[in-house]
């Protein structure tokens, strides 16, 4: 993997220096981003991006890793190509604890003269400092449930789709199998099943994600996904995308990220019901996606930067943002009357988290670098091996919650929401 991200990082630093000099000529803005990665997205992302008036915008797509490696790198040479970052929360602290980024207080004061930016976001993007704010936020995102409306015959009498219980969901999932002999409720497990985990499960049963891993309200989590698993379609560990099998009929029930399930809403959007994640006995778990905008100190075209910023704030922007991406906006005023049918038919399911006292939000994780795949994988592992697996909970949550606090530890990571933040790396119980 280290090889693997030394030669990516090489193949960026070339492709990216061949064409420095005729960026700041052109005014070009190169935007290095570790969103809209897959080919559908960064098609029409660059589609819109090129309605950009201040100049002409490089879009680059990234993983993670080697965005961290080449922001580094050019640190070090005291020379960038990159001038924008486009990066979820969690991979800010890295940059900011390692002082490579502008401080966009004074761009962020002209924006707000413009546009009401959500200050709960505005708080996140300052990495607990009073005055830097290390990235401005540019859109968001969360994870909701859709339906069938064939499915919604078999709901427990009396249930409301719009505050379940997981308990209820359950009792949904069952019905719906003894009525067809087959089990219709899908869920991502060969895509961001470890979101669904750590945001929605964990969260909702133990009120934490990682303080509580291996407590007993964490096995009582494990016990109900054993007991629902054989009502869950058995495809589903092969499922990246949930939109295709709603979209199939293979699946009646699903949950993913809202931009997986876009294509669905937008096909047909009469077929299909978009709902919050149930709630379990701490409450309603549900995951905050936020994505920032930063410039890195070798930015090679600071000014474009921030005229690429502004824009992409814009209510304009914004709106396209939602309607061709399926994120949401960070922003008041955005026209919400011209959208596809199946975004409309989102948002009230995204506008419901947070609306109840007992809703638990939770943060991707922070502070973890180049190493936040690990944590995943932790989340992953203890999932395969109590469900799929079949062995015992204590056992693995035990062995897997060791690796989680090794992590943890060597990272020195805080805890973040919905665990309490902590001084030093974050402790399990």
């Amino acid at each position: 993997m280290k090889k693997f991200r030394a030669m990516t990082l090489v193949l960026m630093l070339v492709l990216l220096a061949t064409s420095a000099g005729a960026f700041a000529q052109d005014n070009k803005v190169t935007f290095m981003s570790t969103q809209w990665n897959t080919v559908e997205e960064t098609d029409k992302v660059r589609t819109f991006l090129s309605a950009f008036e201040g100049g002409t915008v490089e879009f680059v797509p990234s993983e993670e890793g080697p965005l961290l490696d080449l922001i580094r790198a050019e640190a070090e040479a005291g020379e960038g190509t990159v001038d924008v970052i486009g990066a979820l929360h969690g991979t800010y602290p890295t940059l900011a604890g390692e002082d490579l980024l502008f401080d966009l207080t004074d761009l962020l004061a002209g924006i707000e003269e413009q546009y009401d930016v959500n200050d709960a976001f505005v708080q996140l993007g300052k990495m607990g400092t009073e005055d830097v704010q290390y990235y401005i936020p540019f859109m968001q995102a969360t994870f909701i449930m859709a339906a069938t409306q064939e499915s919604l015959q078999y709901l427990p009498e009396g249930a409301d789709i719009n505050n379940l219980t997981w308990d209820q969901f359950a009792a949904w999932a069952k019905a719906i199998y003894d009525a067809t002999g087959e089990a219709k409720v899908g869920l991502p497990v060969a895509g961001l099943f470890h979101r669904f985990l750590q945001g929605y499960m964990f969260p909702s049963f133990t009120g934490g994600m990682v303080t509580g891993f291996k407590t007993p309200e964490a096995v009582a989590m494990f016990e109900y996904l054993n007991n629902l698993w054989p009502y869950i379609h058995p495809q589903s560990i092969t499922y990246e995308f949930m939109q295709e099998p709603l979209l199939s009929g293979e699946v009646w029930v699903a949950f993913d990220h809202v931009a997986r399930l876009k294509n669905a809403f937008d096909q047909q959007p009469d077929n299909f019901v978009a709902f919050p994640a149930p709630s379990g006995p701490a409450g309603r778990g549900f995951m905050s996606v936020v994505a920032g905008l930063a410039i890195p100190y070798t930015s090679p075209n600071p000014d474009g930067a921030e005229e690429f910023i502004k824009y992409m704030l814009s209510p304009e922007t914004q709106a396209t943002i939602l309607s061709e991406t399926g994120f949401y906006p960070v922003i008041g005023d955005v026209d919400m009357t011209s959208l596809p049918a199946g975004v409309s038919a989102m948002l009230g399911a995204v506008q419901a988290y947070g609306t109840v006292e007992t809703d638990v939000p939770a943060l991707l994780p922070v502070g973890l670098g180049d190493r936040g795949g690990e944590i995943n994988e932790i989340f992953r592992n203890a999932f395969q091996r109590i469900v799929i697996d079949g062995e015992d909970i204590q056992t693995v949550l035990d062995e897997e919650g060791a690796s989680l606090q090794t992590l943890l530890d060597e990272t020195g990571a805080a805890c973040w929401a919905p665990d309490p933040v902590s001084e030093g790396p974050c402790q399990l119980k």
